[in-house]
């Protein structure tokens, strides 16, 4: 078990320098000169002085080798400095700190609206494959995969915040502006996590332990509650945790459209305005917290399925 964790923890260090080589990269890879964005931000092109854009360079410290820059940078971004934002002035590690939170507890509650629902449903259609139950749920699984967020999104707004007044079409003031947005992103992870988990435990309800526990005199729904939703379940966490990453990043145009201050909306923006240090630091910290959320989802397996350490080593 310990060996697992750390040979994942090794993995996710040396993944983490990668990551942040290539967040490093990014003002080279837009062709502009950090110090010029940065006098540019302040003012007009007209009123730069070059001696002034040559002194930032070297408190920059961008008259320095390559791999100095680099190691400079590092040492920065490892202790949270990431400089400050072109266009507010303010440090980066804020501007991420209270978007990512928002967008975390949109991510989640999305995943967790997608996982009451799929569970059940998809159990329910692997106790009887090929019954009308599983027709019915195969039928709304691939209707839900064809429904596009940003149709969905204003339906939402349409009937719940304009008709019927009962939750806000934009903002995030608290609880109820959540909801909306978080069932517009459930929609998708719902219907791939319905389908995962019909597929596992289609396999699990075939296992002998299953037809074991049915001769013990277990109902089938007391055997799947005691056997079979935790093996299950196995391939769920997987999905579950590369969909949290993904929402966290890519609700790009949920946020928008709910006017909704996470990562997405802080990504649209850093673009709009060439904010390289928000683009640098939203990028690390994205990544980074999807790589952790992957790694916990491995050693979270064995934690699971116990036989999985057998084959893993102890």
């Amino acid at each position: 078990m310990w060996k697992i964790a750390l040979q994942r923890v090794a993995m996710l260090i040396l993944m983490m320098l990668c990551v942040s080589l290539l967040a490093f990269l990014v003002p080279m890879a837009s062709g502009s000169d950090p110090a010029r964005t940065i006098l540019l931000s302040h003012g007009s092109d007209l009123a730069l002085d070059p001696a002034q854009v040559e002194a930032l360079r070297r408190e920059l410290g961008l008259d320095q080798p390559l791999p100095m820059q680099f190691l400079i940078w590092l040492g920065n971004a490892v202790q949270g400095d990431f400089g400050n934002s072109f266009a507010s002035r303010q440090p980066v590690i804020h501007e991420i700190g209270s978007a990512l939170i928002v967008s975390a507890t949109l991510a989640l509650s999305a995943l967790a609206i997608a996982v009451a629902v799929a569970l059940p449903m998809g159990t329910l259609a692997a106790m009887r494959p090929g019954g009308r139950v599983d027709g019915g749920v195969t039928l709304l699984v691939q209707t839900f995969v064809a429904i596009p967020e940003y149709w969905l999104a204003p339906i939402l707004i349409l009937i719940f915040a304009l008709h019927l007044g009962a939750l806000p079409s934009s903002g995030w003031f608290g609880p109820t502006s959540v909801i909306l947005p978080a069932l517009a992103l459930s929609i998708r992870p719902m219907a791939y996590f319905t389908q995962v988990t019909r597929a596992a435990m289609i396999d699990v309800l075939n296992a002998p332990y299953i037809t074991a526990a049915r001769a013990r005199g277990l109902s089938m729904p007391q055997t799947v509650l005691r056997h079979g939703l935790r093996n299950g379940s196995i391939p769920v966490v997987t999905f579950f945790s590369l969909w949290f990453a993904s929402l966290l990043g890519g609700s790009v145009v949920i946020e928008v459209i709910f006017a909704i201050p996470g990562m997405g909306r802080l990504f649209y923006e850093a673009v709009i305005n060439k904010d390289i240090p928000l683009l640098q630091g939203g990028f690390v910290a994205i990544v980074a917290l999807a790589i952790t959320i992957n790694t916990l989802a491995d050693i979270l397996y064995v934690v699971i399925n116990p036989s999985l350490r057998g084959a893993n080593g102890r």
